[in-house]
């Protein structure tokens, strides 16, 4: 007998997750194996290796490998990359101190812009010159570059960011000043903007490529440990890394712009959300990733995973913070996780994040010396989660800690400690609710019209009371919810996202005309796309090319994408194109406008499949429900009180048994919870399904 074998692994925050298949290549039969460990800062790879020993794997016989990881978004929002100096076009040397005027604290005269990541005195400028065509307008010298690079040695420079203005539009200045910096100086590590991103707009172009830059040397560093690591447990398989973007792409193309894994966590997370709908008939779905630390949702519909790169870094109320303009799925952020701190305000008021307690100490649940009240430790007071089945009997509650923690809450508020542990859920709830309103209400969805998908550790334990705030039909908890993010990345395709930039008008102008410049575009992107496939060994037939114009009204800052059929444009589908932009950026924006439509770019996605995984459906065994349940138990809910609910045994419920709430499905890393007024069910898959009493 034969088998294929598939792992991912996934560093988080709090946790670092494994998810294990293994199918029979014979009957198609699978088996799943799951682990959870603490993640390792700053040494994250000895994570992964300590979750590939809990989970048993015989990394030798692994077809396809997955890896996802916070290393880039630590580095960067802990300030722990290299010392990066930036070369730019003569008289843009303060593009990236200028900025944007816009603040978020608007009447704060005394607000400060975030600071660089390069200080200006490694700021350096080269003559030479391009226009916003691509045309050369002032010819490129290089004669001052070897002073320049003797500073930076001088400073203690590891890494170089290049960014030459219009380089979106031609790459050939950035190429030569490129080359000639990795010529005289080959032990610094180089990122160019041409390798990141096409797109126009210079601050956060400059901005993305020092990001870039500043990290680039540690990223590359965690990945050959991981690397060397998993070669030593007999590794000889393809290792990929997940991207922002919901694709994987191979480890040597990750090391080159690392940038691109800055969210990789939760758009594995999404990718299987999207997938999940797929497969269960549910395509407009609205994600919600709860984790230890935070939690993120986002908007799915028709099974498309907006993939967006208007995205930013530590921006608040109080800041600006950074743009990131690589392809980055879709996602509102807070920080309302298993770990978030409760706290009292000057005015006596209850607060539920952002501050996290994170693995170490953790919870006062943890027994690790943790002494501030959280959410998880709320969960237990209400007995939302079994004490006597922590993390699947693997920890020992310290029901005293949680006891004083929720005691000087309690005293601050003049409660019981009962009444705050339900404000402390309560007001998490509220926060992940205006989160999820965020990405549907505020975008013009009603989010009626939605599934709403829970994961993460903590997704199946507040879900089905944010389904009942909004008025969601139906609540699918996956069947690897605490590892769904790990779960993804097995669903997810080789995939990367072109950018390019270019100005093409559709008023006054041959219709004819229009679709041969639009088809001319989307043909050179595609050329490029290709070959760098096949130079992967990937032959244009596996490539799969869909693109998305990017169109405004005339004269407009910014853009709404189109999604089109790949083939050659006509003129029928340039104004079905059009027509379709009216609709989009009506509903993003409630109006439209009798106004002129220029195309000013084009995003073109290129995937292959690479070792994808196929689901099958769970084996059943014709086993009762009645041989599921553990008993019953007190359960408060938060909202309805407290009630006598059943309690079910995660890995004994088969597909087609269902039940009434008030229940709790206990799994060793998550909590099901179901209200009463509720129905769950399990699914082919062993999916749960919760919907709320008509």
């Amino acid at each position: 007998m034969t088998s294929t074998v598939r792992v991912a692994t996934d560093v988080g925050g709090t946790f670092t997750d494994l998810v294990y298949f293994e199918t029979d290549d014979e009957t198609g039969r699978q088996s799943i194996r799951t682990a959870k460990v603490d993640t390792t800062p700053p040494n994250f790879e000895k994570g992964v290796l300590t979750v590939l020993a809990k989970g048993k794997v015989d990394v030798s016989s692994v077809a396809f490998f997955a890896h996802g990881t916070t290393v880039v978004i630590n580095a960067l929002a802990e300030r722990k990359g290299v010392k990066t100096a930036l070369i730019t076009t003569e008289g843009f040397r303060d593009v990236l101190e200028i900025a944007r005027g816009n603040r978020p604290d608007f009447f704060n005269l005394m607000y400060e812009k975030p600071k660089p990541f390069v200080p200006r005195h490694l700021r350096r400028e080269t003559p030479g010159r391009m226009n916003y065509r691509g045309e050369v307008t002032a010819p490129l010298n290089l004669s001052g570059l070897p002073a320049v690079l003797d500073d930076f040695r001088a400073e203690s420079v590891e890494a170089i960011a290049i960014c030459l203005l219009h380089a979106y539009a031609n790459p050939a200045h950035e190429q030569a000043l490129a080359a000639e910096v990795r010529r005289l100086w080959p032990e610094v590590s180089v990122v160019a903007s041409h390798q990141i991103t096409r797109e126009w707009r210079e601050y956060e172009r400059t901005n993305t490529t020092v990001l870039s830059a500043y990290v680039q040397p540690i990223a590359e560093g965690y990945l050959d440990s991981l690397e060397r690591g998993l070669a030593g447990l007999g590794n000889r398989g393809q290792l990929y890394i997940m991207q922002s973007n919901c694709g994987v792409d191979s480890l040597a193309a990750t090391k080159a712009i690392p940038i691109t894994m800055v969210e990789s966590g939760p758009a594995s997370g999404f990718w299987g959300a999207a997938e999940l709908g797929r497969i269960i008939g549910e395509p407009n779905v609205l994600a919600l990733d709860i984790g230890g630390t935070t939690a993120k949702c986002s908007l799915i519909e028709g099974g498309h995973v907006r993939i967006m790169t208007d995205y930013w870094i530590e921006r608040s109320r109080l800041s600006s913070g950074y743009p990131v303009m690589v392809p980055v799925v879709d996602v509102v952020e807070i920080g309302n996780g298993g770990g978030s701190i409760a706290w009292i305000d000057d005015f006596g008021k209850l607060h539920v994040g952002p501050q996290s307690a994170g693995a170490l100490p953790g919870p006062a649940a943890y027994g690790r010396g943790g002494g501030e009240a959280t959410t998880t430790d709320a969960n237990i007071a209400l007995g939302r989660i079994n004490k006597n089945y922590f993390f699947g009997g693997e920890i020992k509650a310290d029901m005293d800690a949680v006891e004083a923690a929720l005691g000087r809450i309690a005293q601050k508020l003049g409660v019981s400690a009962i009444e705050a542990a339900r404000g402390i859920v309560r007001i998490a709830n509220n926060n992940m609710i205006n989160a999820l309103k965020l990405v549907s209400i505020n975008r013009g969805y009603d989010p009626r019209d939605f599934t709403l998908v829970a994961f993460g550790g903590g997704g199946a334990m507040h879900a089905g009371a944010l389904a009942a705030e909004l008025g969601v039909k139906k609540v699918v908890i996956p069947r690897a919810a605490p590892v769904f993010s790990a779960w993804g990345m097995m669903m997810s395709d080789l995939r990367r996202d072109y950018f390019v930039t270019r100005l093409i008008e559709t008023d006054g102008v041959e219709s004819l005309a229009v679709a041969a410049a639009l088809t001319g575009l989307i043909e050179e992107v595609a050329l490029r796309a290709r070959a760098q496939f096949a130079a992967e060994t990937i032959p244009a037939e596996r490539v799969k090319l869909t693109p998305f114009v990017k169109c405004r009204y005339q004269n407009q800052e910014h853009s709404v994408e189109v999604a089109l059929d790949y083939g050659p444009i006509e003129t029928k589908t340039l104004a079905d194109l059009i027509a379709r932009f009216h609709a989009i950026y009506e509903r993003e924006y409630t109006y439209r406008l009798d106004a002129p439509v220029e195309i000013v770019g084009l995003h073109l996605v290129a995937s292959a499949e690479v070792g994808k995984l196929r689901l099958a459906p769970v084996p059943k065994t014709g086993a009762s429900l009645e041989s599921a349940r553990k008993g019953r138990r007190q359960v408060d809910y938060a909202l309805e009180g407290a009630h006598e609910a059943d309690i079910f045994n995660s890995e004994r419920l088969e597909p087609g048994m269902s039940f009434m709430g008030p229940a709790v499905v206990e799994d060793p890393a998550t909590t099901v919870i179901v209200h009463p007024g509720q129905s769950a069910s399990v699914d082919a898959y062993g999916n749960i399904h919760i919907e709320n009493a008509q």
